[in-house]
């Protein structure tokens, strides 16, 4: 009989679930942030599961929505917190525990798929993009706005500015063109400037793991090696739980 493990990724905008039985991922979904009905109908139907991995980055009421969902189940869950060392991947920030569980998490699936160093994007509500060397340590990285935050920190702080849906283009001619162009370009940039200072330290041009809700606005705009991954979250959730021993809560 098989047992079932449930990687729960909780990030600000939403929250990532996946079903997996150590080989492959059974089932996996995504549910809007806060919305803990809608979660709960899509789980009661899953296998009830050993073992509950979680990153959490989003509020304390996440948390607690998410405690009630598994006060259900037989097993406690592990929240994560980065560590100095896992899974092949040093952690050099200043304090190793305040690095973002999911920043962590990525970082880990990233080094399983690459061995060696890369740049690994989260393009979501917020963008990170953190640098992994030659021989996996996580160097640092860098924190912006997502496309959609800056958009909206942009039109609310000023008064002549309306919301209104933009395109990218070349050279905009329309006030929601040049907002929409203009956040596309200040991401795009900021990965590019850490990638050609991630080269300059491992010598040689490194590939970027892009993920995240913006991902694919993003990959068209960015002028390096480029590959999306899907959930790399919970690929790395899934990693950290084989090393996590199976006593700790």
């Amino acid at each position: 009989m098989k047992s079932f493990l449930l990687m729960v990724d909780s990030g600000n905008t939403n929250v990532k679930w996946g079903l997996y039985d150590g080989q492959k991922w059974v089932k996996r979904g995504t549910t809007p942030q806060g919305d803990k009905e809608l979660l709960e109908r899509e789980w009661r139907s899953l296998s009830e599961p050993v073992r509950v991995i979680v990153s959490n980055v989003a509020d304390a009421q996440a948390k607690a929505d998410l405690s009630e969902l598994f006060s259900s189940l037989q097993t406690e869950p592990y929240w994560i917190t980065a560590a100095a060392y896992q899974c092949g991947v040093r952690n050099y920030y200043e304090e190793a525990s305040q690095l973002g569980s999911d920043r962590w998490a990525a970082l880990i699936a990233a080094w399983q798929q690459q061995r060696q160093g890369c740049l690994v994007v989260d393009a979501g509500t917020a963008t990170t993009v953190d640098a992994l060397s030659d021989t996996g340590e996580f160097l640092g990285g860098i924190i912006t706005p997502g496309i959609d935050l800056m958009q909206k920190a942009l039109m609310e702080n000023t008064g002549a500015l309306k919301s209104a849906a933009g395109k990218f283009c070349d050279y905009p001619d329309r006030t929601a063109d040049a907002i929409y162009s203009g956040a596309l370009h200040s991401i795009a940039g900021a990965i590019e400037r850490m990638a050609a200072l991630l080269g300059s330290t491992i010598g040689r041009e490194p590939d970027c793991i892009l993920s995240g809700g913006a991902a694919h606005q993003l990959q068209p705009h960015l002028k390096v090696n480029t590959t999306i991954a899907d959930n790399l979250v919970l690929e790395g959730l899934a990693l950290i739980a084989q090393e996590i021993p199976e006593a700790q809560p």
